[in-house]
């Protein structure tokens, strides 16, 4: 199994990361400081690291600056501030991503999942290379869509919502988690951009009968991707 390693020198928080890491079938190994977290992942190889900022010993930039120097490991920037300059300082220093406490669990991993998509596509497990759902595969590896074994030209966007749903089936996504997920929490548009993807996202899929599955609309909460069971 993989291993992920979370650095937070706050036991809660990293108790709470460490059981959706299990969750979602990794191994999570806890670090309560920055100098401690560079032993560990001089013993290591990690497939990510959740990053605090603000540790003893060394603070998450100079562990990032540290771990850059050897691996391009995925790794996710944890804070409790939102400053810009923090931001833009932990992109520097090598981050993948910046996520502001308090966050959702279930927004961590799926940025997670995002990220080594970009930085791992070669690391995707056979499973993961091609799901599929009644008459839609999605061949994540090679970044297609296809139903009833026709290709669907999707946008970039709209490939990601899609592979944000279909990867937590059931899950329920709000529009400001698709948005910092697709789009990114540097992004300062409106929130409604999403509904405007997910509509013409569904009109590409809507061309083809999919009486197994659909992207359903939660009113007032978000969206989540459904295997729907049409037997009497």
């Amino acid at each position: 199994m993989e291993h992920i390693l979370i650095a937070d020198d706050d036991p809660k928080i990293a108790a709470i990361i460490s059981e959706f890491v299990k969750s979602h079938g990794y191994i999570p190994e806890i670090a309560y400081d920055g100098r401690q977290a560079l032993e560990m992942f001089a013993k290591r190889d990690y497939s990510a690291i959740l990053l605090d900022v603000m540790m003893p010993h060394m603070n998450g930039f100079v562990v990032c600056r540290e771990i850059r120097r050897t691996s391009n490991v995925p790794i996710i920037m944890i804070t409790a501030r939102g400053e810009d300059f923090e931001r833009i300082m932990g992109l520097d220093t090598g981050a993948d991503d910046y996520i502001v406490k308090p966050f959702s669990g279930e927004e961590v991993m799926a940025r997670l999942r995002a990220i080594r998509r970009r930085v791992l596509p070669t690391e995707c497990t056979p499973s993961a290379r091609l799901m599929t759902f009644g008459n839609l595969t999605i061949d994540v590896s090679n970044v297609q869509v296809f139903i009833d074994e026709k290709p669907l030209s999707l946008t970039k966007k709209e490939l990601e919502i899609l592979f944000t749903l279909t990867e937590n089936v059931g899950k329920l996504f709000s529009r400001d988690m698709l948005l910092n997920i697709v789009w990114g929490y540097d992004y300062y548009g409106d929130s409604r951009t999403v509904d405007t993807h997910i509509k013409r996202l569904r009109a590409k899929l809507d061309v083809f009968d999919h009486p197994d599955w659909q992207i359903k609309t939660v009113w007032g909460l978000g969206y989540r991707f459904e295997i729907t069971d049409n037997k009497e």
